[in-house]
């Protein structure tokens, strides 16, 4: 039973520790921070899908059924 206070006892001590470093921490990352992060990404990736979307509609996909037309009416 002495092992299991002192077990309970170094773990409380341990957590205690992490939670005083956690609160003394002085590094600046916040929410806005956070915040501003994620709506970076969600742009950017929303520029990239918005040009992957016209590079196929435009490009690529006329082609491609223009490839696939020629190569289905080949009278030879």
């Amino acid at each position: 039973m002495k092992k299991f206070i002192s077990a309970i006892k170094v773990k409380t001590f341990g957590i205690a520790q992490r939670t005083r470093q956690l609160l003394r921490d002085k590094r600046g990352e916040g929410f806005v921070d956070s915040a501003i992060k994620i709506l970076m990404a969600v742009v950017i990736g929303a520029l990239l899908l918005a040009g992957l979307y016209a590079l196929f509609g435009d490009l690529i996909l006329p082609q491609l059924r223009d490839r696939i037309t020629e190569m289905f009416n080949y009278r030879g």
